[in-house]
């Protein structure tokens, strides 16, 4: 799996690029604000449909004009497609695969997978559950278009009945609609706890060796899932999951009533990371979490590998000029396989690279390589 080539139109910086990649290593290099990190954002979108930067497509779009343009020549599962998404201010994005529009994202799964680590990934171990629960979603919408689905859903749902909670008390009528939408939720929120659950068992098969490997074995690295307490085995069958998040949600329906406030259900969940058994966030050194962070990451590309048979494109923004000399090469070591983009201030920071291509720019343009 790999970008053959994108062309960019009045994206953030962009006025125009058309540019063609390395199937292995291309490094991105240049002085900051010119541009590095809004190319792998680009790329990163056509994979989602959604930015790691921007809350709304229209901060894509540069200032001062109408609309933006994202082109890739993709190569994913032995065949060609071009990827395009066309961002207007006002107006709904539109996506296409080889010409033809596609209805939602989640039909983008599995076309093109990218794992993107950034200086923003630090939030990972360090902040509250909502950023782990971003980095489970982003990982498992691209491998299961039934949970993006389920999580388009569900956002959806907690939206309606959050509203409910908080208007009942001026509106009585409104309550007449709350067991319904807590019934949806459920059946939405079992799909999504199955669905994390099997993916952190397989996360705790690969992060904690890389940690592990990154550390030099003086660290290690544990994960479990935290999800709603009725729920006894969050890898079950979403129809056995169904009946205790009922209960759970009857258990805190009169809380809920007071609170104004969903206060049940899978958008309280957590992925708690520990090491040598104490609460990374609480206690890792910034070295530490940076480790940590990365090991999620390059754990979940190895998933992607298991899974599709190809390797996701790696997007690394600003990553390895936070490392020492070992743990660089480590990195380099654990990237070989699959297509990989390094951004960097300097074209001199990556040392070793036998393939790739550099890329040097400036002002929102190619200068050089």
């Amino acid at each position: 799996m790999n970008v053959k080539s994108i062309e960019l139109d009045f994206f953030r910086n962009y006025v125009h690029l058309d540019c063609a990649f390395s199937p292995d290593v291309n490094v991105i290099y240049g002085e900051n604000a010119q541009g590095k990190t809004n190319l792998l954002e680009a790329v990163a979108y056509l994979s989602t449909a959604s930015s790691h930067r921007a809350r709304y497509d229209r901060e894509l779009i540069q200032f001062g004009v109408g609309s933006g343009f994202i082109k890739a020549q993709v190569f994913s599962r032995e065949r060609d497609f071009t990827l395009e998404a066309r961002l207007a201010r006002g107006a709904r994005r539109q996506l296409f695969s080889n010409g033809v529009r596609l209805k939602t994202a989640g039909e983008l799964a599995g076309i093109l997978n990218t794992v993107l680590f950034c200086p923003e990934d630090l939030s990972l171990i360090r902040d509250g559950a909502a950023a782990r629960r971003r980095f489970l979603d982003d990982c498992i919408c691209q491998l299961r278009p039934r949970y993006a689905a389920a999580l388009a859903e569900y956002r959806r749902l907690y939206e309606h009945k959050t509203r409910i909670l908080r208007d009942w008390e001026e509106k009585p009528s409104l309550l007449d609609t709350l067991d319904e939408f807590s019934l949806r939720m459920a059946q939405t929120g079992a799909i999504l706890i199955h669905y994390r659950a099997h993916f952190i068992r397989r996360l705790k098969d690969h992060a904690p060796a890389i940690h592990a490997d990154f550390s030099g074995g003086r660290e290690i690295l544990s994960l479990s899932y935290e999800t709603v307490k009725t729920v006894t085995d969050p890898e079950a069958p979403a129809r056995e999951i169904l009946p205790q998040l009922l209960a759970h949600q009857e258990s805190h329906r009169r809380a809920e009533l007071e609170s104004r406030q969903c206060l049940s259900g899978p958008h309280k969940d957590d992925l708690t990371v520990l090491l040598d058994g104490i609460s990374a966030k609480d206690y890792a050194s910034q070295g530490q979490t940076r480790t940590a962070a990365l090991s999620l990451k390059l754990g979940c590309r190895e998933i992607f590998q298991q899974e599709t048979g190809e390797w996701p494109v790696l997007l690394l923004d600003d990553v390895l000029s936070e490392l020492d000399h070992r743990r660089q090469e480590f990195v380099l070591n654990r990237i070989s396989g699959g297509q990989v983009f390094i951004t960097c201030c300097e074209d001199d920071t990556v040392q070793g690279l036998d393939q790739g291509t550099a890329f040097h720019i400036h002002g929102g343009k190619v200068v050089g390589g």
